[in-house]
């Protein structure tokens, strides 16, 4: 299978092999020929499938007849980030097109933005608060939208933008395409999906299924042991590109400063950044200038590097949901990829039910040499209870595996080791 049986514009194939696209994923497989057609979709995909090509590929063929630079198509996403990458994945698409794309978010200047749509754009990429905010200042005109598309839709949820996705639905012609994609399907997105959908297409890839080339490790520890554990798994793991997931603001900053002065080549990633220093940040990392990032989840949702080999969940999240979204950042383009746990002993549910999902119970490893009986600093709060994790007999039988797994396997790997661990 190629991407020459969507007969695709001439000119939109060359942007294609440009960007050295060979073999659509399943979500591109379902979703074009549909959205070529004209049907209403909506894709339930996890992060790193391929979306984006999904619902631009399409679009960029419809706009290659009709009038051209004024908006026809309009892309809400949650974070600027996302924005920015779907923004520039487009540009990048239609570079053998005049067809043009612009990205607007807050946290920037509004003139440049401002500046390339009086210039002439065909599509629009936006997050919601700067769109409605030029939509009433009379600067962006949604009144020729054919295609709309709500993408990361229930992460839109989570950072509540559910209103703002309605307002902006009523600037919209109430003659339109509508697609919407989302990883999972909360109460509160089924019904915006019923308002604005007609008769669409529902395409599921993966069933929120963790992508099968990610191997999963658990490393119980209590919280005040987690960076130095992080600092010794990574010294002795050989690793490319790292993502690792904290769950405040503040201690994803802690985090990355205790580790650039252990001499890690590190950054960090959250909302209190300025655009400058959040774009900064992730270009160093996508181009290999930082090994190793550090993010919450929100402000990694827009991180789209083909090249993470591990994914650290340094804190654990709250949902069998984030966990999948943050673990399909590595393994992808059929390459393997290590999911790196930090549990405590309060998180025990969540890891039942993640071994629920995965269908088997994931191994437990502590590290050689460390030394686990540290107590927590004076004044910190903390008591220390120590964390026992159970037994696959001790499981409920839709827990347990075939395949024998060691409680807590000890794991050890040298500075010079080749890689990764066996399996």
């Amino acid at each position: 299978m190629s991407f020459t049986q969507f007969n695709l514009h001439p000119q939109i194939n060359a942007g294609i092999e440009a960007l050295g696209y060979k073999t659509p994923t399943p979500i591109q497989m379902q979703s074009i020929p549909a959205i070529i057609q004209g049907r209403d979709v909506m894709g339930l995909a996890q992060t790193g499938t391929g979306k984006t090509a999904a619902f631009a590929l399409p679009i960029l063929q419809r706009l290659m007849n009709g009038p051209g630079k004024m908006v026809r198509a309009l892309i809400v996403a949650p974070t600027r980030e996302l924005a920015e990458q779907i923004n520039e994945s487009i540009n990048e698409m239609s570079r053998s097109t005049k067809l043009k794309s612009v990205a607007l978010y807050g946290g920037v200047s509004k003139n440049p933005q401002i500046e390339k749509l009086r210039q002439g754009a065909e599509i629009i990429v936006a997050c919601p608060g700067r769109l409605l905010d030029l939509v009433a200042q009379g600067v962006a005109d949604l009144s020729g939208i054919e295609v709309f598309v709500l993408d990361e839709a229930d992460r839109m949820f989570d950072m509540g933008f559910l209103p703002e996705i309605r307002k902006i639905t009523k600037q919209l012609p109430e003659k339109r395409q509508t697609l919407l994609f989302s990883a999972t399907m909360p109460a509160d997105i089924r019904s915006l999906a019923k308002d604005i959908l007609h008769d669409p297409l529902t395409i599921r890839i993966g069933n929120d299924i963790p992508v099968s080339t990610v191997s999963h490790t658990l490393y119980p520890v209590e919280q005040h042991l987690k960076t130095a554990l992080l600092i010794k798994l990574l010294k002795e793991t050989d690793t490319e590109s790292v993502l690792v997931f904290a769950r405040t603001k503040h201690r994803t900053t802690r985090v990355a400063m205790q580790m650039k002065k252990a001499g890690f080549p590190v950054s960090s990633l959250q909302g209190d950044l300025s655009q400058n220093q959040r774009q900064t940040a992730l270009n160093g990392f996508r181009e290999g200038k930082y090994r190793i990032l550090i993010a919450t989840d929100i402000a990694a949702r827009g991180i789209d590097v083909t090249r993470i080999s591990h994914v650290i969940n340094y804190d654990m999240p709250d949902t069998v949901e984030a966990y999948t979204h943050r673990i399909g950042r590595t393994g992808r383009a059929t390459k393997s990829g290590d999911a790196f746990s930090f549990v405590t002993s309060e998180e025990r549910d969540l890891v039942d039910s993640i071994e629920y999902v995965l269908g088997k119970q994931i191994a437990r490893c502590t590290l050689e040499d460390f030394d686990y009986s540290r107590p927590a600093p004076a004044g910190s709060g903390r008591v220390r209870h120590p964390m026992r994790m159970p037994a696959i007999s001790e499981l409920p039988t839709r827990f347990r595996s075939s395949t024998p797994v060691k409680k807590t396997a000890s794991y050890h790997m040298s500075p010079g080791a080749s890689g990764r661990r066996s399996r």
